[in-house]
């Protein structure tokens, strides 16, 4: 399995088909939520995934700068492949996009997580910073992590 991170102008035609495939199968379809899913940000983003030997993404992350959602850096997209599932994928997405984010010089990263999955990110050390918040009919939470 390897890590990757390009920006969006270096993803090859395919790499850009796979990530936005597999975002809208599991934001669109899956959480069977209708949204524009492209929504602008990705030219600006740098992307995180995970791919294994037979080049399917397993799990995948989008890396924002600060003042495109937040005034500070943010990630977003953050997704486990469904079929791979249960193999602490997220948990290894998590620690990977946060050590880039340190290594980079970040100070401090904000995201608009899904309500169900608040414990999840605190076990990183993320912490609430606004009131839970319905976004496309989905209940979030906006949550900040300072290194």
């Amino acid at each position: 399995m390897e890590w990757k991170i390009k920006t969006f102008d270096e993803l090859s035609t395919t790499e850009l088909y796979q990530l936005l495939s597999l975002r809208t199968a599991v934001f669109v379809v899956e959480q069977n939520c209708p949204y524009q899913e492209l929504d602008g940000k990705d030219q600006v983003a740098k992307h995180l995934w995970l791919e294994n030997e037979a080049g399917e993404i397993l799990a995948l992350c989008r890396l924002l700068p600060e003042g495109v959602s937040f005034a500070e850096a943010s990630i977003g997209r953050v997704l486990v492949h469904p079929e791979f599932r249960h193999q602490h994928l997220g948990r290894q997405l998590l620690t990977e996009v946060l050590d880039y984010l340190q290594k980079v010089g970040k100070s401090a990263v904000k995201i608009e997580a899904q309500y169900y999955l608040k414990e999840f990110y605190a076990s990183f050390g993320f912490v609430a910073d606004s009131e839970p918040f319905y976004e496309d009919g989905i209940k979030h939470i906006n949550m900040l992590l300072k290194f």
